[in-house]
């Protein structure tokens, strides 16, 4: 094992090496306010702070001259408490020799390394004015580009790594697999985004009732998941992707359709119900009819979609998890059942959704396991080890024998620490 794990390192650091010479040669955008005198706009008062909107820059009048300055170089802007006589406004700027926050774009942090022992750099600028309202719109004006110009960067630093996707192919010679009044996961806008799914040539179509299109490829399928509702509040569907969409401004490598059987909170009334009221047998009569119904549609459409990208050329096979060898455990904040499929270990249920392929674990830990001890906890070690591994705490313990002959069964290492730090392989 630890022969396995010096190999991984020296693995991980010769990859490493390579991946940062790579990054450290991409172009990062320099600051370019304009590129000469001309492209300053004309209306531009001599002895005021002019902000240009468009050209992300504002005028400071030094000297009796106005002197752009780009928003990215802004640290932060302050309107100190106004005396008797004047208002005030303080610049701030970034410079070399002080800490950058995460404020700072890129090509700020590239200017100040590049040019931060040749240049001189102007840290601070106060402005003192007998009227008011001028240095107060000005401030105004400011704050709001510097606002813009970080949403507008933040978004550009979330699309900076999407891959471009290939556009759908619609099926138009026969019938399209179509599937309504569908929940999708995550919401495009919104507190619930419900539409239509439907199967094409190359991929899935998501349309909402808000008219919002989502595309998902069948080459960008890593895995597909379906989940029956067995003792389950929803049957769905799940595709893992290989590169990230772009989702209700947020990345997202997972989206789920699902349809909810029964709501997950149910009003109770406070009268008491008889296990032989025929009502209450008529309405679990009905769930159970429902459920098998909706287990049956979910199927037919993923035996339709595993035909329609088998036919061209496509591989997509959907995985069912394994309820009975399911565990319980908290992932991230909350108790969860986890269950493993054939090529994961998954928890499909709740969000933040847990997918964990098999194929890239190389080691099994559990810890605090003691014959006391009411639940222990499991840590996922990857084959990558730059990825920090991976816990699954407060997991009961009457469930650790099944777990680990699961994981015997997936040709899996496993080792338990008890508290005097002695170690079972």
């Amino acid at each position: 094992m630890r022969q396995k794990i010096a190999v991984r390192r020296n693995e991980c650091r010769s990859s490493g090496s390579q991946q940062g010479l790579s990054s450290s040669h991409k172009n990062v955008a320099e600051v370019n306010a304009y590129h000469s005198a001309k492209e300053y706009p004309g209306d531009v008062p001599p002895s005021e702070i002019f902000v240009d909107m468009q050209g992300q820059t504002f005028f400071a009048p030094i000297n009796g001259a106005q002197v752009p300055f780009h928003i990215s170089m802004v640290k932060n802007v302050v309107q100190p408490d106004p005396d008797r006589t004047a208002t005030y406004l303080r610049l701030n700027f970034f410079t070399p020799g002080q800490t950058l926050s995460k404020d700072a774009a890129p090509a700020t942090t590239k200017l100040i390394e590049e040019h931060g022992q040749s240049s001189m750099f102007i840290k601070e600028m106060l402005y003192r004015s007998r009227e008011s309202q001028r240095l107060t719109a000005a401030y105004r004006m400011i704050q709001e580009l510097r606002k813009r110009f970080r949403q507008h960067a933040a978004k550009a630093a979330e699309e900076a790594d999407l891959i471009p996707q290939e556009k759908l192919v619609k099926m138009r010679d026969q019938r399209i697999p179509r599937m309504a009044d569908l929940t999708m996961r995550p919401f495009i806008s919104g507190k619930k985004t419900m539409g239509t799914l439907e199967a094409h040539t190359n991929g899935l179509r998501f349309t909402s009732k808000k008219h919002e299109i989502v595309d998902v490829m069948f080459a960008n399928i890593k895995h597909s998941l379906f989940q029956p509702c067995e003792n389950e509040v929803m049957v769905l569907v799940h595709f893992n992707l290989r590169n990230p969409l772009l989702i209700g401004k947020k990345k997202t490598h997972d989206v789920q359709f699902f349809t909810e059987v029964v709501d997950a909170s149910v009003a109770l009334d406070g009268a008491r119900r008889s296990m032989y009221d025929p009502d209450e047998l008529d309405e679990e009569q009905r769930e159970r009819q429902l459920r098998k119904k909706l287990n049956e549609m979910f199927k037919e459409f993923c035996k339709k979609l595993e035909r329609i990208a088998k036919i061209h050329h496509f591989h997509l096979e959907f995985d069912i998890p394994y309820r009975d060898l399911g565990f319980h455990g908290v992932p991230n904040r909350e108790m969860v059942l986890i269950q493993p499929t054939v090529r994961c270990l998954v928890n499909l249920t709740e969000t933040p959704f847990l997918i964990v392929q098999l194929d890239d674990v190389e080691h099994v830990h559990f810890e605090r396991c003691t014959f006391r001890s009411k639940n222990f906890d499991v840590v996922i070690i990857f084959k990558n080890l730059e990825l920090a591994p991976l816990s699954i705490n407060a997991v009961p313990m009457n469930e650790l024998d099944a777990i680990q002959e699961w994981l015997t069964d997936c040709s899996l290492t496993y080792t338990v620490r008890f508290p005097d730090a002695r170690l079972l392989h």
